[in-house]
């Protein structure tokens, strides 16, 4: 019997006869994952066993180590978090419907019992046991995402109108299909429905997005409420801007997306997690995600506009891999009916129908379900290898499903016969489907197999609150982070402008500039703050390097506080940041402030500590890279070693597919050869004890023929004689059964050997290419001593708080 848990290999359920009706129990059908490359379709009526279908395709991938993004508009999906490897009645209780136990005439917890019980039985006669569902669970971090509500994890789309990838921006076409989806997606959030060639809205906005994407610029819905007002360009074609949309329609516009940002319903789009696809299909550490993304309580509009940006985040993802013939990733989409139509072109299915041309290429695999064949456009699920069918409605589902599976074959080059398929169609029942495979030889019938996960329906706002209650915070911007984040968006400013100089520091030069850093919120009232003399520069560094190919520029803002005496090295121990500190431009009144060492109120001195400060920037600064030697890559200036390691995971991943084909491939023969042998020398063995035993037979009844003969007074010599030969045969058919069963062992011996070296081959491939132990390597790159730029040098008063005991700690 095949291994249910064979590398990439999905276990779906079991062959089925639809003549006998009945289920071969030894007959497993195991989808090859990298089928799933050319993507697949489920279509099936309420009933038919589609759901349970889906969510077991999901865990077979969890179990391969293949990272998912999955859309839920109904809810169903959140099931995939409910798989309990004791199967104990309390896993199952808090999650049963109790009206349906008050329709069974139970109490709740005998509900729970009784289903606890079901699945146990259920799991048990799929080939499934508690050891199989710990596996799923620990092989997946599974999350359910809530764009738009604080139920699940929150998503936010303030980055949803970042630049694209390079790799887009470099594709003329691709460029142009995702301007056209995203202002599509926009315009359908306002409700206008807008053709991208005909209305002077898609246009003006197309024109907004290319301007700014092609200069490299960042919008969020903010920015562009600006940009819409007063736009970076004068003329759109050949006319004149205001003649093509005058400012007070403009206006009008940039009114309606105004009201929509500030509108109390649209405030939960505005915080959580960044929309970043690594980030949905890896944690940090690289362990692969199951995220699933809850749409069932946003409107139609929302959810167009985000299942729009979603699959642009995705093609934008894919087109910055490397390409591969094995399964990268999973995009799966329940209920897709209206996000592909075949007739209408939401916003949606632009993208869509790009994923299912071009993601193949990627290893990026797309699974579409639906319960309405008639509402898809089948000439672009032409794309799609794999087709699930059950159990449909009507003969014009059944007609459109044909017309759909005809396209396949043609686009495949496969035969497709239409009457056979018809008759098959109609003798489906429930959790019986079809698959049609174009990387198979003929269409088979299986019946599903019993999903770990525990479908207990549409999970409601409050279950998916109570799943994510203790993880959704590590994915929430700490509120200390969020003004830096903030400041992080923006170009890089100088410090800035010095306020003048009060009268209590009359002491200081002229030309000497100062700056007030913020007090931090949240002390207490009777607290009291001083603030002391600290050196603050700006400044930029260039890092340059040939290998690892780097060039990059970082601004540096760096802070110094100071003694009563300026050491000789002035900058020693000096804090660096990314980006500006926040300042004051005036010192709150009746904090007193430390004395002044003599130096730091000389403004000629600030020219010196400005040379110092490039000094000390060349010789401590470092752009530090990490490279993996075994995968042959370099971290990106922008990448910590978490970052790098997350990047890294899926590559790695299929790398270690890779060497594990390899080792498999280098030991199939050496074992097969091994396990030939064995059988040679088992029937060897066999057969010379055969003999043993017969010659041991025969020498016993010589024996007994001779013993009768005594008795009888009749024995002679040649009974004695025949008796001692059957013995000597004896004897020797026992030697030969001897070195044979010796013979036996020792091939035994070779292939369990072979085994065991094949097995820490593997665990050698495993400890080589996982995530978490790849040798990354430190490469620290120096800046051109050339290219550093301190532009600025000033004099700032950090505030610290003083304790009764005359400790002092910072306040900013």
């Amino acid at each position: 019997m095949p291994d249910l848990d064979s590398k990439n290999h999905f276990y779906l359920g079991r062959r089925h006869d639809l003549s006998s009706g009945e289920t071969d129990a030894e007959a497993p059908l195991l989808l090859k994952s990298n089928d799933l490359t050319t993507h697949a379709v489920c279509v099936g009526m309420t009933g038919s066993g589609k759901t349970g279908l889906c969510l077991s395709l999901l865990e077979e991938a969890a179990l391969d180590g293949v990272p998912a993004i999955a859309i839920d508009p109904k809810g169903d999906l959140g099931n995939l978090l409910l798989a309990f490897p004791n199967l104990a009645p309390s896993d199952f209780r808090p999650w049963i419907d109790e009206s349906v136990a008050r329709r069974k005439g139970q109490t709740p917890d005998q509900f729970a019992e009784s289903t606890a019980e079901l699945w146990r039985n259920g799991l048990a006669g799929w080939g499934e046991g508690p050891e199989r569902i710990q596996r799923y669970n620990d092989s997946v971090e599974r999350l359910i995402f809530t764009p738009g509500s604080s139920a699940g994890i929150p998503l936010t789309v303030m980055k949803s109108f970042n630049a694209p990838p390079r790799e887009i921006l470099a594709d003329a076409e691709m460029f142009r299909e995702r301007v056209a989806s995203a202002v599509s997606g926009l315009l359908a959030l306002l409700g206008i429905d807008a053709d991208p060639v005909r209305s002077r809205e898609h246009i003006f906005l197309s024109t907004v997005l290319t301007t700014a994407w092609q200069a490299g610029q960042d919008l969020d819905i903010a920015e562009m409420i600006r940009e819409i007002q007063d736009p970076p360009f004068e003329t759109v074609g050949v006319m004149e801007l205001d003649a093509f949309f005058p400012k007070k329609d403009r206006t009008a516009l940039a009114m309606d997306l105004n009201n929509l940002l500030a509108s109390p319903s649209f405030a939960g789009w505005m915080e959580g997690a960044p929309l970043d696809v690594q980030q949905l299909l890896y944690s940090p550490e690289g362990k692969p995600r199951l995220s699933i993304i809850s749409i069932a309580h946003l409107d139609d509009a929302q959810r167009m506009f985000f299942v729009t940006i979603l699959l642009n985040e995705m093609l934008a993802w894919m087109r910055t891999q490397p390409g591969t013939g094995s399964l990268r990733a999973l995009l799966y989409m329940d209920e897709v009916y209206g996000y592909f139509p075949p007739v209408a072109n939401p916003p949606s299915k632009r993208p869509m129908l790009t994923l299912l041309k071009q993601a193949r290429a990627f290893g990026v695999g797309c699974v579409l379900a639906t319960q309405n064949p008639v509402d898809l456009d089948y000439k672009g699920l032409s794309n799609c290898g794999a087709w699930f069918l059950g159990r449909l409605q009507t003969e014009r589902d059944k007609a459109r499903v044909i017309e759909g599976l005809e396209g396949a074959s043609a686009q495949a080059g496969s035969g497709f016969d239409k009457q056979a398929m018809e008759a098959t169609l109609a003798a489906l029942g429930s959790r019986v489907f079809l698959l049609n495979n174009v990387h198979a030889d003929a269409p088979e019938v299986f019946h599903t197999r019993w999903a770990m996960s525990y479908l207990a329906g549409p999970l409601t706002r409050t279950h998916i609150k109570r799943l994510m209650d203790g993880v959704r915070e590590k994915f929430l911007p700490a509120p200390a982070n969020q003004d830096k984040a903030a400041k992080a968006d923006r170009p890089a400013d100088t410090m800035p402008a010095p306020a003048p100089t009060p009268a209590a520091q009359a002491s200081v030069a002229d030309g000497v500039e100062q700056l007030w850093v913020a007090i931090r919120e949240q002390l207490p009232a009777d607290a009291q703050v001083e603030y002391r003399p600290a050196l603050l520069g700006s400044g930029k560094a260039h890092f340059v390097d040939r290998k690892p190919e780097v060039d990059v520029w970082r601004d540096l803002f760096v802070m110094k506080s100071q003694n009563e005496l300026i050491p000789d090295g002035v900058w020693e121990g000096a804090l660096v940041y990314d980006v500006c500190p926040k300042f004051t431009q005036q010192p709150v009144a009746g904090v007193a402030q430390a004395p002044l060492p003599a130096e730091l109120a000389e403004a000629k001195q600030y020219k010196t500590f400005a040379k110092d400060l490039e000094e000390w920037i060349y010789q401590e600064q470092r752009l530090t890279l990490y490279e993996c030697e075994s995968l042959d890559e370099v971290s990106r200036p922008d990448e910590d070693e978490q970052q790098f390691r997350a990047r890294l995971a899926e590559q790695a991943r299929l790398r270690l597919l890779e060497e594990q084909q390899k080792v498999e491939q280098s030991y199939s023969k050496k074992i097969a050869r091994a396990e030939e042998k064995v059988a040679k020398k088992q029937s060897y063995y066999d057969e010379q004890r055969s003999q043993f035993w017969g010659r041991i037979g025969g020498f016993l009844m010589k024996v007994l023929e001779l013993v009768l003969s005594l008795a009888g007074g009749k024995a002679t010599k040649r009974k004695q004689s025949t008796s001692v030969t059957a013995a000597r045969q004896a004897a020797t058919e026992h030697g030969q059964a001897s070195r044979a069963k010796q013979a036996l062992e020792e091939a035994q011996a070779e292939l369990e050997a072979l085994r065991e070296e094949q097995e820490q081959a593997v665990a050698d491939v495993k400890s080589a290419y996982s995530p978490d132990t790849l040798r990354l390597t430190p490469v620290e790159v120096p800046p051109r001593k050339s290219d550093i730029d301190v532009s600025r040098v000033v004099l700032a008063w950090l505030p610290y708080e003083l304790s009764n005991s005359g400790g002092a700690t910072p306040a900013y």
